[in-house]
């Protein structure tokens, strides 16, 4: 085995890419999410180490001690991260120069033969579901017989093999929890809307569901859900137990639509009432009343939900798959069943206008999630979205953040400027957090759990100094041109 080190690199300050890149994500308050992409492989190499930099205020130079005892060193990097990351490695290389480092993640999975020409400081990639491909790099295996792999040979010449079939023996890989209590410090994430201290994790890839900005399955994941067993994932649900005894207060199954297949959501769901734990999940809008009920009755305290906008003509040109109608009645259902709900909706989709984005933000009123977070759509290359873009004529701009790290839009339209779309997101959270609907829960919150108290005046500092970072970069953009 190789000395093998998984790498997410430090990043600048207030570094937001948005839900395609890699965290942290500094949005509406600063969020670091886990390490979830690179901890699957860490966890299929004996002897690796996992260094998520940004959540642990790691620098350049920290890394670099670290990375001068390892022979291989993958990092994961996204399109808006890619230079800054390329940075890091050059730095290990210029200390190191005969240490193998290779990239990780969806820009490089769908761009790997441009990432390899224009950045030849990095000797390979791994596309697509890497996790087997990392492991095989780690044994020494000839890297013209890795599947999923693309490389630079020592005469510089770019190769790249054959594709590497999806991983559906689920059951079969390690469980990351352990490379979470050896590596990681579980204080260091934070997420607003999830209690603290959480864990996030994966029980399986894929989504049968078609949104076209959706990055993981049109480039990673694909649209078939492949999972592990219910009884897999009790069994490492009572090894999380074990490791972390009362430490974490939320277990986040982050799966892209974990109630997808209800029956085996219920399954699980019993084996969290089982051992008393607290567990929230991504979920769609469309989920019934019993089956809400059942999962609430087994420990579900919060659902993730993408509600995207509130025009079903945005929603019908994204390929959501839900009707607004539907979305109200699932909404009904967790006020009723006392189900929180964070709401996460995306400004400047295709078919948006100043009359589609006043409809979205008074149907997030309407419905009332307990938190939202509003995001600028963001065509990612290796998605449908990304494609349209191109052959509309739709980009503005190639970067995806400014300077300050802050999430800026790239696309316009005939009737919609980027600069609207940007403005439209503060315009978002001031009508939705302004009202006594969405203040007087948080107030409670705050009141009964002074954990709570302290994490809450700390966010809404972050967020009225996001909102006034937003407004200053974008006056600052509109003087420029």
């Amino acid at each position: 085995m190789k000395k093998t080190l998984f790498l997410s690199p430090p990043s600048f300050d207030g570094f937001d890419g948005g839900a395609g890149s890699r965290y942290q994500a500094k949005r509406e308050i600063t969020s670091f999410w886990y390490p979830t992409w690179l901890a699957q492989p860490a966890a299929l190499v004996p002897g690796s180490k996992l260094v998520d930099a940004p959540p642990h205020n790691q620098t350049v130079e920290d890394v670099l001690k670290i990375a001068s005892d390892y022979e291989l060193i993958i990092m994961h990097t996204s399109t808006p991260s890619l230079p800054n990351d390329v940075k890091c490695a050059e730095a290990i290389k210029a200390q190191k120069p005969d240490t193998q480092i290779g990239l990780i993640g969806a820009h490089v999975a769908v761009l790997p033969d441009v990432t390899l020409r224009e950045n030849p400081i990095i000797d390979f990639v791994c596309r697509h579901e890497f996790d087997y491909t990392c492991k095989e790099l780690a044994e020494s295996k000839a890297w013209d017989e890795i599947k999923g792999l693309s490389y630079r040979d020592n005469n510089g010449n770019i190769h790249h093999n054959e594709d590497r079939p999806l991983i559906h023996d689920w059951d079969a890989m390690s469980s990351v929890l352990p490379v979470y209590a050896r590596d990681l410090d579980i204080t260091k994430y934070f997420i607003g809307y999830l209690l603290h201290p959480y864990i996030s994790f994966y029980t399986g890839r894929g989504c049968p569901a078609k949104c076209t900005f959706c990055l993981w399955p049109q480039t990673i994941g694909g649209h078939m859900y492949r999972t592990k067993s219910p009884e897999a994932v009790g069994r490492e649900m009572e090894e999380a137990k074990a490791i972390f005894g009362d430490k974490v207060r939320e277990y986040m199954f982050d799966d892209d639509t974990f109630t997808i297949d209800k029956q085996r959501a219920i399954a699980i769901s019993k084996h969290m009432k089982r051992l008393k734990l607290t567990w929230s999940c991504n979920a769609r809008a469309n989920l019934d009343y019993d089956t809400l009920k059942e999962l609430r009755d087994n420990g579900l305290r919060l659902l993730l939900v993408g509600f995207e906008s509130g025009n079903q003509q945005v929603l019908d040109g994204i390929k959501k798959g839900i009707k607004l109608e539907v979305a109200r009645k699932f909404m009904e259902n967790c006020h009723k069943l006392g189900i929180t709900v964070h709401g996460t909706f995306i400004i400047g989709l295709p078919n948006e206008n100043q009359q589609t984005i006043e409809e979205t933000i008074r149907f997030a009123c309407d419905i009332s999630p307990h938190t939202i977070q509003v995001s600028i759509a963001a065509p990612y290359p290796g998605t449908e979205l990304y494609q349209q873009a191109q052959e509309n004529n739709w980009f503005s701009d190639t970067s995806l953040v400014a300077n300050s790290g802050i999430q800026m839009s790239t696309l316009q339209y005939p009737n919609l400027a980027g600069a609207e779309i940007e403005d439209a997101v503060e315009r978002m959270y001031r009508r939705f957090y302004f009202r006594p609907q969405a203040i007087v829960p948080i107030v409670g919150e705050m009141l009964t759990d002074p954990q709570m108290l302290i994490r809450r005046l700390r966010e809404g500092r972050e967020f009225f100094s996001y909102l006034k970072d937003r407004r200053s970069q974008g006056t600052a953009k509109t003087q420029s041109v």
